[in-house]
């Protein structure tokens, strides 16, 4: 891929991964729309190195507080299980990446796929946001909670899902307030990027460190910080409907472009 193919991927990969909007299904579908050859997953993980360096670098206050509130058992603003929380949360999404890697590089990398899940989800999406309750933010989270929104986490693993889009919508559901389904959404995710950079890191290092990568890394970092600091300051003023229009209108482009191409 050229440079300016890598910058563009960066850019969408550091919006779409924070966005409930989905990140893999645009990695899926841009290079599918202009004809441009899979840039393998080893560049996914340059990426998504990116993104993991955004919410380290948003959320490093929180986090430091959260390891020095389990540790010390010091008062804060988490509770002293929070780490725990968030560990099992993680877990389920974990263990979808272990055991189904294999077809989230093959068969989900379908164009309807991802338009099914970008409609199918999304319209969850809108319906929790209208009926949720919305009366408890990320600190209330009990180990039922972080079952249930791991498990929705561990089915992102179908491109056009979206990480954030499907645990925003079970936070929603579990009654989280909508900057706070954000927040927990995002705080979640730090263990799960991090162990899928982990996970095939070999691969990245296998195709060598190039200037292209380190570019697309950078750019996936800025804006990737760009969209938490956004995502979570317009859902405390609007809602999450207007991303499901987009799913809508994005599936919509997707079928019409399958069927007529």
């Amino acid at each position: 891929m050229d440079f300016i193919q890598l910058s563009l991927l960066g850019v969408i990969q550091g919006f779409t991964e924070f966005l409930p909007i989905s990140s893999s299904g645009h990695l899926v579908l841009i290079p599918w729309f202009f004809g441009w050859e899979y840039q393998g997953l080893s560049l996914d993980v340059a990426l998504h190195f990116g993104t993991l360096l955004a919410v380290v670098a948003y959320f490093w206050r929180d986090w430091l507080d959260i390891f020095q509130t389990a540790l010390t058992k010091k008062k804060s603003q988490y509770p002293a299980n929070f780490l725990g929380i968030l560990v099992v949360a993680s877990i389920p999404g974990a263990l979808a990446g272990f055991f189904l890697n294999d077809l989230a590089e093959t068969i989900f990398r379908n164009p309807l796929i991802v338009a099914f899940t970008l409609i199918f989800f999304g319209f969850w999406l809108y319906y929790f946001d209208k009926v949720g309750l919305k009366n408890k933010n990320e600190k209330k989270v009990f180990f039922k909670d972080a079952i249930y929104i791991g498990i929705a986490q561990a089915v992102a693993i179908i491109p056009g899902t979206s990480r954030s889009g499907i645990t925003i919508t079970a936070g929603l559901k579990m009654g989280l307030n909508r900057k706070s389904a954000a927040r927990f959404s995002f705080l979640m995710s730090t263990p799960i990027i991090f162990g899928a950079a982990v996970f095939k890191f070999k691969d990245f290092l296998a195709v060598g460190i190039r200037m292209e990568q380190l570019v697309g890394i950078f750019l996936a970092f800025i804006s990737g910080y760009i969209a938490i600091a956004g995502l979570i300051r317009f859902v405390e003023k609007v809602s999450y409907k207007w991303f499901f229009w987009y799913r809508l209108i994005l599936a919509g482009s997707i079928l019409l472009f399958w069927f007529y191409k």
